[in-house]
């Protein structure tokens, strides 16, 4: 499938898919999991549950139908040792699901947590969508088209990130836990010359509140596809500039690294010397 075969109708198709999954395997379990019902991956604070299991088999399935020649590329699947992080390369068309970023949160009864779907091409992210299930609205970004907010009733809007000229009065977003714990340390030092450093638990909700505009940088030791190839589409068609530490352009074949978004490419250089410690 040509790239550019990410039209209108699709992207509500797929919008679609991930809402009725939310509805079905998501939100009925919000607040209501048994203790069997959570589960460890590869860390005691790595959760998946049932939701997060039921959601992407329900979106995989939905997307296969309607995507027959598509790979797709979930969180849990790959987990499971099911699904390859190396397809995405080579794909003419991958969908990329997380199905519920912010399982932490979600796991306690905490309301920060959303559904990412990115649509990549040759590891080039083409389309992006970040869906909150207990709002239920969207933000989606196509290459070249814009990020907007959208609802059910048919409003939209577009999005543009922060206009915040100075460092002492940005809002920054990173979880120190991330990174090595002596670069912690030097880190946490660096909180104090922002106007407020926050920490989501949630990709989801950290990419849509820099769309927003709310939020001006966010630092990230991290760097699965699932967390970040549709928030950086968005966060770019807002008008913003990412980068790994180091200047290497984000990919979603790019699993290594410090990743830094801002909301232009001046800040990113001077919060990137903030952070050279990092590299």
């Amino acid at each position: 499938m040509p790239t550019q075969a990410i039209n209108l109708e699709l992207q509500q198709q797929l919008i679609e898919i991930v809402r009725r999954a939310a509805k079905a395997e998501i939100l009925p379990r919000f607040r209501n999991l048994s203790e069997d019902a959570i589960r460890s991956k590869s860390a005691p604070d790595d959760l998946v549950t049932d939701a997060d299991q039921g959601a992407e088999r329900m979106m995989t399935a939905a997307i296969r139908d309607l995507l027959p020649e598509a790979t797709v590329i979930g969180e849990e699947a790959v987990a499971e040792d099911s699904a390859s992080l190396g397809d995405i390369a080579g794909a003419e068309l991958a969908l990329v699901i997380d199905p519920v970023d912010g399982t932490w949160n979600f796991a306690r009864g905490l309301n920060q947590f959303g559904v990412i779907l990115a649509a990549t091409s040759f590891g080039e992210t083409i389309f992006g969508l970040l869906y909150d299930p207990l709002a239920d609205d969207w933000i989606v970004a196509r290459c070249g088209e814009g990020a907007w907010f959208g609802r059910p009733d048919g409003t939209q809007r577009q999005l543009q990130v922060s206009e915040t000229d100075r460092l002492d009065e940005m809002v920054g977003s990173t979880s120190i836990r991330l990174f090595p714990k002596p670069q912690q340390y030097q880190l946490a030092a660096t909180f104090p010359d922002f106007q407020r450093m926050m920490a989501f638990g949630c990709a989801c909700h950290e990419y849509r509140t820099m769309a927003f505009g709310f939020v001006d940088f966010m630092l990230t030791g991290k760097l699965m596809p699932w967390d970040h190839a549709a928030g950086l589409l968005i966060h770019a068609e807002a008008g913003g500039y990412s980068a790994l530490l180091d200047g290497t352009p984000y990919k979603s074949t790019v699993h290594q690294g410090h990743l830094l978004a801002a909301s232009s490419r001046n800040h990113w250089e001077q919060l990137r010397d903030k952070f050279a410690f990092l590299v």
